[in-house]
């Protein structure tokens, strides 16, 4: 049950250039000016928007993707800063180029998302001593939890990344 004002979130965020325009696993832009007809689950035809795929990928540089080290850091650092502006963390699991947790933010999606932010700027503080500049695409994924089962369900799907090589944190962990 959430707290007075606030809501559950399966939250995304992305590595910079970790997802461009065009990219063959399907896109959306901003505000769905351009997208594919497809997605991660369901790709597009092969080929499609591959002209914008590769003309992103020439003038935006290399995608970042976090060291296992800098995984386990950005973990911990979200989780912290997330934890001591009142917002519960259920799990959070840190790939290589992207990061997902559970977590209950402000209902409002701007508050929500400032909150994020907050927490993407405080673990890139947190690995700052690590050659990757940039670290974090603009924004992120916020996708409201219905119920229980789904939130059990998202909980079981952002574990599920371990498998994948992610580092997982829980608040089992905490224990």
């Amino acid at each position: 049950m959430p707290s007075p004002g606030k809501r559950w979130f399966h939250v995304t965020i992305g590595t910079h250039n970790s997802w461009l325009p065009g990219d063959p696993r399907g896109f959306r832009s901003r505000n769905h000016k351009i997208h594919s007809s497809g997605d991660h689950k369901n790709p597009p035809p092969r080929g499609e928007h591959a002209g914008l795929h590769v003309f992103r990928r020439a003038t935006s540089g290399e995608a970042v993707l976090l060291s296992k080290q800098a995984r386990a850091i950005v973990a911990q650092k979200i989780v912290e800063t997330l934890s001591n502006r009142k917002h519960r963390v259920l799990i959070v699991s840190v790939g290589g180029m992207h990061v997902h947790l559970l977590s209950e933010l402000p209902s409002d999606r701007e508050e929500a998302r400032h909150e994020i932010g907050i927490a993407k700027k405080s673990a890139s503080q947190a690995i700052n001593h690590l050659p990757t500049g940039r670290i974090w695409a603009k924004g992120c994924g916020l996708k409201p939890i219905r119920d229980e089962e789904h939130q059990r369900n998202t909980f079981g799907y952002i574990q599920r990344h371990a498998e994948k090589g992610a580092f997982i944190w829980s608040f089992r962990d905490d224990d």
